[in-house]
């Protein structure tokens, strides 16, 4: 028997009018020119892991100038998403930009919406394109994880969770929050050993057969020694935390991490990685106006509320919210790229809305390619229209769950 949901969905009202239709091409539409990122690479151990966010963004942007050729000047405004940089990461994100060609006329801002930040920034600079405010904006997400996650500020009022005891669930570690998905809802060991397994086999295959290049922008970074010492440059081009020789067997060895008798190991967990994305949006008739390349188009979004001591089930409210804002079925979509924060909550939201299997991250998700806190929403997008293309179909949702217990899940459409 499926696991259910917590509390019923609540739909928001639909708008009068819908100012993007999945299967109909408008000159409004806003569409997807470029999306690139540079490879997931290990937490304090990687070739990236000497590398600050600024520099990472810089390497993203220069890739979307890149690739596309677009005239620095004419991109309106830039959305990083980010979560544990300092001071929301501001000012290193306006540097990013400034160093990798845009002027000082280009403006930047960053955004903070957890794991779904990458995300948010995307549909920051859609909805400011849709609302008219910009013509040409870039959605961002980065993370270092290295530099910046270890040394957050942890310091949280201790007098909210006196007062209001749900308030204390913000702060259930993520961990235990995976514990609780699992235990509410019946989602054993096995299965999730199963899970993380399937991710690793998934990634190895798409990056034995080269799916992953034309996503990653090839960075050359410098590492350094345990001592800061003894500089060396090195080539990154590649997700470096898969595991083609993952196995069940192997898994079922791990002690789980956060509870003494827990089913949360750190095989089936996303990993702490360091990254970054860019991603390119204009309007349609701006695109055609330019010569542009047009991968696909932006179609609509969902954030939804979940009950933070289990928010790894978010996506399974915030996917329903979107398609429906979508004017699709959960059938219509060929591609679902959720985010693996655990084993335990991506399967769930697999198991209560009876996804089929092959339609899940067909290419591996964060327990292998990483999850680069602020990168991946953007990330995914990255990941999502190549792959459409290769397999020739047409429409993707993007989805995760957020800190705090919340859900965010967009759709795309393939051109």
């Amino acid at each position: 028997m499926a696991p259910q949901l917590p509390h019923p969905i609540r739909l928001a009202p639909q708008p009068e009018a819908q100012p993007t239709k999945v299967g109909v091409k408008s000159p409004e539409d806003v569409v997807v020119v470029a999306a690139v990122r540079t490879a997931m690479t290990k937490g304090r151990k990687g070739g990236l892991k000497n590398t600050r966010a600024d520099e990472l963004l810089s390497f993203v942007f220069k890739g979307i100038i890149e690739r596309t050729g677009i005239d620095p000047k004419l991109v309106q405004d830039i959305c990083v998403g980010n979560v544990d940089g300092k001071g929301g990461l501001a000012t290193p994100s306006r540097m990013a930009a400034l160093a990798a060609g845009f002027p000082d006329t280009t403006s930047v801002m960053t955004t903070n919406r957890q794991c779904a930040s990458g995300l948010q920034a995307c549909v920051q600079i859609a909805s400011s394109i849709q609302a008219g405010l910009l013509d040409i904006g870039i959605g961002a997400g980065v993370e270092s994880m290295s530099n910046d996650y270890f040394d957050r500020n942890r310091k949280m009022s201790k007098k909210l969770p006196q007062e209001v005891p749900v308030a204390a669930d913000c702060l259930v570690p993520m961990g235990v929050t995976s514990e609780n998905v699992a235990s509410d809802y019946g989602l054993t060991r096995q299965e999730q050993d199963e899970f993380a397994v399937a991710s690793h086999k998934k990634a190895a295959a798409a990056q034995a057969a080269g799916y992953f290049k034309e996503e990653i922008i090839p960075v050359k970074a410098t590492v350094y020694d345990k001592d800061g010492e003894n500089p060396k440059e090195v080539l990154v081009d590649q997700d470096d935390g898969i595991r083609a020789n993952s196995s069940v067997e192997s898994l079922a060895k791990l002690k789980p991490v956060f509870k003494k008798d827990g089913s949360t190991t750190a095989g089936s967990a996303s990993q702490i990685s360091d990254g970054a994305a860019a991603v390119l949006l204009m309007k349609r008739k701006t695109a055609l106006a330019l010569g542009m390349p047009i991968l696909g188009k932006y179609v609509t979004s969902a954030v939804v509320g979940v009950p933070p001591r289990i928010m790894g089930v978010g996506p399974a409210y915030a996917i329903p919210v979107a398609i429906e804002r979508a004017g699709i079925t959960q059938d219509d979509v060929d591609i679902f790229e959720i985010n693996e924060a655990f084993a335990s909550q991506a399967l769930y939201t697999v198991r209560v809305l009876g996804i089929p299997f092959e339609k899940v991250n067909p290419k591996g998700g964060a327990i292998a390619i990483g999850h680069p806190l602020g990168c991946t929403g953007a990330r995914q997008v990255c990941t999502l229209f190549p792959e459409l293309k290769r397999t020739n179909k047409r429409i993707g949702v993007t989805t995760m769950c957020m800190g705090t217990g919340m859900g965010m899940a967009c759709v795309w459409e393939r051109e």
